[in-house]
């Protein structure tokens, strides 16, 4: 009877000894999950930073009271994209860009047409394309890594590749790399094709078609003629 009752007691210790262990092991795994999100909480935070300190020098909503009329039509412009886009262009991505192109001096529907056609009308501020010779495109103005790093110097911004996912920081680059290539260019069907294919694919498809009136570059200008006549009868 005493042996018995010891074998009992023996396999009970074993029986919580061994539950133990693996409520440990499940503990410790626990701990090293968190470790990891801790380390993805930090990296985020940061890339959150450095997103809101070029947010904070590039504010889409700051009013000027001093100039109403400007922001009203910035605002009915907004509108127009917002509602195209079936509310997936947010309404302060729109305010942004329509503000932003005032500077380069390009109509914001071509830009905003662009960036459908880039995001296949999803505007998908974390869309990352098919994979090509030269990599994928990122973001909702769909650049490549080898392309975005010198277009971000030429806007005097910092880079990260998580930095081509943040809307108003693709729509960013989506204008300096558009006023750049109009420079070289002087006209946007060169502008818009060396965009789609790069400035030597579009010298390719010049020297093919004799002109550069992509699909690409004629869809974007038609569709941003006809929501400038929109605005226009507004």
């Amino acid at each position: 009877m005493v042996k018995k009752l010891l074998w009992v007691m023996t396999c009970f210790v074993f029986l919580i000894a061994g539950f133990s262990m693996y409520k440990i092991t499940q503990y410790k795994a626990q701990i090293d999950n968190l470790k990891v999100d801790k380390v993805e909480l930090t990296n985020k935070i940061s890339q959150m930073e450095t997103q809101t300190a070029y947010l904070l020098n590039n504010n889409p909503t700051k009013l000027d009271s001093s100039n109403f009329e400007s922001w009203s039509n910035y605002f009915e412009t907004a509108e127009i994209m917002v509602k195209d886009s079936g509310g997936n262009f947010l309404r302060p991505w729109a305010t942004f860009l329509v503000k932003e192109a005032e500077k380069y001096d390009i109509d914001p529907f071509l830009v905003y047409e662009l960036l459908k056609v880039e995001s296949g009308a999803t505007f998908n501020p974390t869309l990352i394309g098919p994979k090509t010779r030269y990599g994928h495109a990122h973001g909702l103005a769909q650049f490549m890594k080898n392309t975005a790093p010198w277009v971000a110097d030429m806007a005097k911004l910092p880079y990260e590749d998580e930095l081509l996912y943040d809307p108003y920081y693709s729509i960013k680059l989506s204008l300096v790399y558009l006023d750049y290539l109009y420079d070289q260019y002087q006209n946007w069907d060169e502008t818009l094709t060396a965009y789609h294919r790069g400035m030597t694919g579009m010298k390719r498809y010049k020297l093919k078609n004799g002109h550069a009136k992509s699909e690409y570059a004629l869809m974007i200008q038609t569709n941003a003629e006809k929501h400038d006549l929109l605005a226009i009868a507004k």
